[in-house]
């Protein structure tokens, strides 16, 4: 008795310990190969579901296929072992593979069609089917004749899920940051490798294993009745509709918890941790009591419903009160740490335990319940790769069915009544089949209906759009939560104007507001204005609010405009904003609906000019288009002379990490120039070919009267006011990067740097001002020298006051603006600064030409 039960103890520490490892390994892999992925097949919204549907499809081939060999073999932990050497070999080639698969890939998208994507989809489903079998293989070998199924499977699963969490956290906070994709597959590689070491060393210690006798209990006895064997597929069907149901509350959780987090990679890995925590912790506390339980099916059918009433309610009872406790937790983390980063984890974190882990919580407990009922032990392995393997097929279709087709169709909240109300019918489906019910257990299920019934009926369809108002201010003129985000356009007052700003995900990401009007169209106007030739064709990469791309309409040399739009719910957006003079609807522009690296990478067309308006460098998955990769592809499809026009905001990031942009930047164009396109905003010009304006040139260019109104209505007044925004050259911009490690897609430094600290901005521009030289100008006479000088000074004057503003130093700023104001005070961009409603007639006149022209 004593030497069994030692042996127990044995088989559980090895069986936690290489699930831990297996487990954390798999999610760094996953991790890294989606987002590898994404610069091959594109980041929407059906690429993503694709690549993650593949993962997890050879995920549950694996796991059906392997634990079926593994009931055949007299020590599976040797299986477990060459699983392990498997996935260490095929998943370093995988990732050493990717970088490398996007140009292949999108020719043979172009000569093939769908044939094109076994390329990548085959480099990822591989290895998967190893990390499948992991877990089939580590159940046949630690359950002992006397073991509860439900007890040591319970276990098993929640030191697999719990490795993941290690694994997640390790891949967000210190691998990728420190290490790179490439280095965090590698670390992944060591612990296969270690895994793989420790279950072959350990193997002959396990030699009861080869001598376990053909059971011949109760359980074996029940599995040759074929009451048995229907009992064990319904429960096999039942979980895997839990699985989708479980990842369709991933999919509404994902689209609705950003607005209480942010973009930031940081907040991801933390609700990821979460959701995975909570899984291994219910199944942890439900493996104790799951072989003693009279009655599996009921608390199976009891947790799934919960869960649903649990993820309902929290969404229904969401509120202010959530940020005012995240606000309480920051700042007393704050003050305890005086770090901001823990600060920003901690109110993550919270946000995350009050609207995910309580359902994922209850879901991980049925997992115990689920194997006591649907595995006999005679055929261990393979019953418990089918439980996973359905599980996760469910899973795939769940996310797939509430991605694509609910959350379009009705919305977050409906959907999240519907998964409920599916949880409640799987609920009741399971009380039916129970055996031995107590009159408690049989009201149990239908009492939480009843209740996911009231919760639905009173849910609002509108409750996220109303949070996001209350949250940010303002009023709703456009809302639509759709495949992958949800866009929202919210009109907000400031203490003298009213503007527009575009959320996405409930993260500002733009608005209407002359600071916006006026970098926007600098954005696309300035580049083509001092183009060395004759700009014909122009790309704008990211439409947000129109205002960028819409410039493209005020230049008339203009032959070809297109715009690479990631989100269909944007351009629908567009018309609800000023100054973009009806981007949207133009018969005069291309709106292509995908991703702007895989439009360059599928299109062969060359263009003048690329202008890229991404979000901000920080952002999650955004780094890839700050690359020097991206740059390297973007390069590639100019036209000789042609120019890339990138902005870079300020205030986003420290002033190392804008060093680190700036070196990727000039990494590939030798000729390279910064230009000062708003207080907060910049842009990076670059090209392969020498840069020098001609003034009359340029002079001719800004007289265009659809050109000229469109810039003197953002405060740009005139050409010599257009070349003040010039700050340096390239030996500027080396001077500045110094020896900044630039921002890779195999170690996107940017998205994992540090806060932004409270003087970043200041120290920023002040940084890049003192860059401050002239341009190279051809015929340049000393009036035009000299005006350039004056709307410089004038420009400069106005920044010191932003400076000030930041500094807390009244007097100075009104001294500065005084001054900025009484040099030009017909400056509209001026006038809105300082409180004066900035009238636009010329922008309403170009607008309205050039609507009557679409």
């Amino acid at each position: 008795m004593c030497s069994q039960e030692n042996a127990r103890r044995k088989a559980a520490l090895v069986a936690a310990t290489l699930l831990f490892m297996s487990g954390a390994a798999g999610l760094i892999y996953q991790i890294v190969w989606i987002r590898q992925l994404s610069l091959v097949v594109g980041v929407d919204v059906h690429a993503v579901a694709l690549v993650v549907g593949a993962f997890f499809g050879g995920l549950a081939l694996g796991g059906w296929y392997f634990g079926r060999i593994a009931d055949r073999l007299p020590n599976p932990l040797r299986l477990y072992a060459q699983l392990e050497c498997a996935v260490l070999l095929l998943g370093l080639a995988a990732t050493f593979a990717l970088p490398h698969a996007a140009a292949p890939f999108a020719w043979m998208d172009a000569h093939l069609g769908a044939l094109a994507w076994g390329l990548p989809l085959a480099l990822v489903i591989v290895p998967a089917i190893g990390m499948g079998g992991t877990l089939p293989a580590v159940m046949r070998m630690v359950t002992l004749p006397s073991d509860g199924i439900g007890r040591s499977g319970g276990r098993c699963y929640a030191a697999n899920t719990l490795g993941a969490i290690a694994g997640t956290l390790l891949v967000g906070f210190v691998l990728i940051p420190s290490l790179g994709m490439t280095g965090s597959a590698l670390a992944a590689g060591g612990l296969n490798g270690l895994a793989a070491l420790l279950a072959w060393r350990l193997a002959p210690r396990f030699a009861w294993a080869r001598a376990r006798p053909e059971l011949s209990d109760t359980a074996t006895t029940l599995a040759q009745d074929g009451t048995a064997v229907t009992q064990a597929r319904l429960a096999l069907a039942l979980y895997a509709v839990a699985g989708g149901i479980a990842l369709g509350y991933e999919v509404v959780w994902s689209q609705s918890i950003v607005q209480f987090m942010s973009t930031r990679t940081f907040a991801f890995s933390v609700v990821l941790a979460t959701y995975l925590a909570g899984l291994a912790l219910g199944s942890a506390v439900a493996a104790r009591c799951a072989d003693r339980v009279r009655d599996p099916w009921s608390a199976f059918g009891a947790l799934v419903s919960a869960a649903g009433l649990v993820a309902l309610l929290e969404t229904v009872l969401l509120g202010g009160w959530l940020t005012r406790m995240q606000l309480a937790l920051q700042a007393w983390v704050l003050a305890e740490t005086s770090q901001t980063s823990w600060a920003m984890y901690g109110s993550f974190a919270l946000a995350a335990v009050c609207i995910v882990f309580v359902p994922t919580l209850l879901l991980g407990s049925a997992f115990p319940f689920v194997l006591r009922i649907g595995v006999v032990r005679s055929r261990l392995g393979a019953d418990v790769g089918r439980v996973v393997a359905w599980n996760t097929i469910g899973g795939i279709a769940g996310s797939a069915l509430a991605g694509f087709v609910l959350v379009p169709s009705i919305g977050l909240v409906r959907t999240l009544a519907v998964l409920a109300d599916a949880a409640c019918a799987i609920g009741l489906l399971a009380v039916w089949r129970g055996q031995g019910l107590r009159t408690r257990s049989r009201w149990l299920v239908p009492a939480l209906t009843a209740a996911v019934v009231a919760a639905s009926l009173g849910a609002s369809p509108e409750r996220f759009a109303s949070l996001l108002t209350q949250s940010r201010g303002g009023d709703a003129v456009f809302y639509e939560e759709g495949r992958g985000a949800t866009v929202a356009v919210l009109e907000q007052p400031s203490s003298s104007n009213t503007f527009r700003r575009l959320y996405i995900q409930g993260v500002s990401n733009s608005g209407d507001a002359m600071t916006s009007l006026r970098y926007m169209r600098l954005q696309t106007l300035l580049p083509l204005i001092v183009h060395n030739g004759e700009p014909k064709s122009a790309l704008v990469i990211g439409l947000g609010t129109g205002i960028t791309a819409g410039a493209m309409l005020a230049y008339p040399g203009l032959q070809y405009r297109v715009v690479a739009e990631l989100l269909p719910a944007v351009v629908r957006a567009a018309p609800n904003f000023s100054g973009n003079f009806g981007v949207a609807a133009s018969k005069r522009v291309d709106i292509r609906l995908r991703d702007g690296r895989r439009e360059l990478l599928q299109s062969e067309q060359t263009y003048d000019l690329i202008t890229l308006e991404p979000p901000p460098p920080s952002a999650a998955g955004v780094a890839s288009l700050y690359s020097t990769d991206f740059y390297r592809l973007a390069a590639k499809r100019l036209q000789p002379g042609g120019l890339v026009a990138q902005w870079l905001p300020l205030p986003t990031q420290n002033d190392e990490d804008t060093r680190s942009l700036v070196r990727s930047f000039l990494d590939v164009f030798p000729y390279a120039s910064l230009w000062t396109t708003e207080l907060h905003e910049t842009m990076l010009i670059g090209s392969l070919a020498p840069l020098g304006f001609d003034v009359q040139r340029i002079r001719r260019r800004f007289a265009e009267p659809a050109t000229r109104d469109a810039l003197q209505a953002a405060g740009v007044r005139s050409a010599e006011a257009l070349l003040a925004t010039w700050v340096t050259d390239r030996a500027g911009l080396e001077w500045y990067a110094a020896d900044a490690l630039p921002v890779t897609d195999d170690r996107p430094r940017i998205e994992y740097a540090g806060w932004v600290k409270r003087d970043a901005f200041p120290q920023t521009l002040a940084n890049l001002m003192a860059l401050q030289n002239d341009p190279p100008l051809r015929g340049a006479d000393d009036a035009t020298w000299r005006s350039i000088r004056a709307e410089r000074e004038v420009l400069h004057t106005f920044y010191r006051a932003g400076l000030d503003a930041y500094r807390g130093d009244r007097q100075a700023w009104a001294e500065h603006i005084a001054a900025a104001v009484g040099a030009d005070p017909e400056n509209p961009y001026y006038m809105w600064f300082i409180g004066r409603s900035a009238q636009r007639p010329a922008e309403r006149q170009v607008t309205s030409s050039q609507s009557s022209g679409t």
